[in-house]
């Protein structure tokens, strides 16, 4: 369902297709439940900023953000924000994460999930002489004035979708 409405949103409102993706990110339940919200997107979507709002849905026994709903919060960004950029041509799946937890959250915490064009043509550039990488991101949580609350490193499994297909192919094959 989320592929088809960013198809759509990409195809028809092409001008506005950042604005529905943060809508439609904000809005469902997967996303809803973490108690994190997008709150800006650029047009191309090479960068995503979010907030987690302390609040009585994520406060855990003593007070602070619960572990979970920071890691729920940033989990999916990176993968469906690559999904996006690179297009249909590759397949993108979450690998692992590791979390560091730093210090409680006992405020709002904030985070910014970034790709500059140098790493899209890097990735791109991998992906066309090995067909496969585990890309490696790390993302932080702050407050509002930059005190770090955890560091999440995701590994992301990035293909040429063709090769990929006929992975998945000889692998159920030999079965």
């Amino acid at each position: 369902m989320y592929q088809f409405l960013s198809r759509v949103s990409n195809k028809y409102f092409k001008n506005h297709a950042h604005r529905l993706f943060k809508v439609f990110f904000n809005l469902s339940p997967m996303y809803r439940r973490s108690t994190g919200k997008i709150t800006s997107v650029t047009p191309n979507l090479d960068r995503i900023e979010i907030k987690i709002p302390i609040s009585y849905k994520n406060k855990n026994y003593v007070g602070t953000i619960f572990g979970g709903s920071l890691f729920s919060a940033t989990d999916p960004i990176y993968m469906v924000q690559l999904i996006q950029l690179l297009g249909p041509a590759y397949v993108v799946w979450d690998k692992s994460s590791v979390v560091r937890f730093k210090r409680p959250a006992s405020t709002n915490a904030y985070s910014v999930f970034e790709f500059t064009e140098q790493e899209l043509d890097e990735l791109k550039s991998q992906i066309e002489k090995k067909k496969e990488v585990d890309l490696v991101k790390t993302v932080q949580l702050t407050s509002k004035d930059g005190q770090l609350f955890c560091e999440i490193e995701k590994t992301i499994y990035v293909a040429d979708k063709a090769y990929y297909k006929e992975k998945r192919k000889k692998k159920s094959g030999s079965q």
